[in-house]
């Protein structure tokens, strides 16, 4: 587990484009057999990825969340973007397909993950919070989600929201999580552009083509900066920045 610590906006305006990436760039999710985690000091959010391969993957707890097991104090949020997975998660077993999402409550004991097809990997990208009461965990599919179609082919931003981790589908704490697909010939995501103190988002980025990229724009409204994302990539999003990208392609993204 890596730990980012929190930026002052006014100290972001002098930085580089290293500094910027070193500060909020989660570059590396998925490694064979290895759980990786960012730890942000931006509300305690937890972003990261899991990617079972020959064998199983146990989410243990670290030094930074001092508990005995990772859910003791926490929820988890599980959106799977490859094979088949099997997660274990106390005394129950869930099979996450492609694109489903699994809420992990408060106080969930043990969780471990494999992948069904090791010729297949799961691609589990996680997303965790601190918690203040346990809710019951739930898998939840492209069908149970809150779907919203959004934006228009002219404005270049035609997509469907699909809305997986919030309260309108499986009660949760503070974490909230969804998957935005933008269609064919659209390119930017949520515009306008805009901030909200009350929380913190971590973006990831994923179905993006071969040779294309992501330009993620962050930084306050009135002097904003870029990053730029390849494929399966994410960025931490302070409560402080706007939050918007445009790809050289239509792309896939998870909002957390």
């Amino acid at each position: 587990m890596e730990l980012r610590y929190a930026s002052h906006p006014d100290d972001v305006k002098s930085y580089d484009t290293t500094k910027l990436r070193k500060e909020f760039l989660i570059e590396n999710l998925f490694i064979e057999d290895e759980i990786s985690l960012v730890y942000s000091l931006y509300d305690r959010f937890i972003a990261g990825g899991a990617m079972p391969v020959t064998r199983e993957l146990i989410l243990e707890s670290a030094d930074e969340l001092k508990s005995e097991y990772f859910l003791e104090r926490r929820e988890l949020g599980i959106i799977n973007i490859g094979g088949a997975a099997e997660i274990k998660a106390g005394d129950l077993i869930y099979e996450l397909g492609f694109k489903e999402a699994l809420y992990l409550g408060k106080g969930t004991g043990k969780v471990v993950f494999k992948s069904v097809d090791p010729r297949k990997p799961a691609r589990l990208y996680l997303n965790s919070a601190p918690a203040h009461h346990a809710y019951s965990s739930g898998k939840i599919t492209l069908a149970d989600a809150e779907i919203v179609v959004l934006g228009n082919t002219e404005s270049s931003n035609h997509r469907t929201v699909n809305k997986l981790l919030v309260n309108s589908v499986i009660q949760t704490c503070q974490l909230q999580m969804g998957m935005t697909e933008l269609k064919s010939g659209s390119v930017w995501n949520t515009m306008p552009v805009h901030t909200h103190n009350r929380r913190m988002e971590v973006y990831f980025y994923f179905e993006v083509p071969e040779k294309q990229a992501i330009c993620h724009f962050m930084g306050g409204p009135d002097e904003t900066r870029h990053i730029w994302m390849k494929n399966e990539q994410a960025v931490l999003s302070p409560s402080w920045s706007i939050h918007s990208a445009a790809g050289t392609s239509n792309y896939t993204f998870i909002w957390g």
